[in-house]
């Protein structure tokens, strides 16, 4: 079932994030100083890209750091890209088919605006049990 979802979101949601989230990491690799911004976004992306079978937990030990790195992240590109998946997840819930694929979308809006002080597990890591 993943598999099919997965196809699905690929094809009617998932390539069109992806692009988004690739742009924003080659703009924020750029310069030096926001290449970690970068690289969270590229992570991001390859999530987007293929999101079922996976999930996001907090990662121990991040603080103040990945928060004032997240306000950062807002402010460049993070705002953008939840506008995407809240489109997104409007447009696939329109139909009955694409509900499922809209909340999946919905669900990825918190880590496109905070990113930072999390991790992206497959949902057999038992860390994600505990999340």
């Amino acid at each position: 079932m993943r598999i099919l979802l997965n196809i699905l979101w690929l094809l009617l949601a998932g390539f069109w994030m992806f692009v988004g989230y690739m742009v924003a990491g080659v703009i924020l690799c750029i310069l030096i100083l926001t290449i970690p911004w970068g690289i969270a976004s590229f992570r991001n992306g390859m999530y987007a890209l293929w999101p079922f079978g996976r999930t996001i937990i907090a990662k121990p030990g991040a603080g103040v750091g990945s928060f004032l790195g997240n306000v950062v992240w807002v402010i460049l590109a993070g705002w953008w890209l939840a506008l995407g998946h809240i489109a997104t997840g409007i447009l696939l819930c329109i139909t009955i088919i694409g509900i499922p694929l809209g909340i999946a979308s919905f669900k990825m809006v918190p880590v496109s605006l905070m990113p930072l002080g999390k991790e992206i597990v497959s949902v057999d890591d038992p860390r994600a049990v505990m999340a």
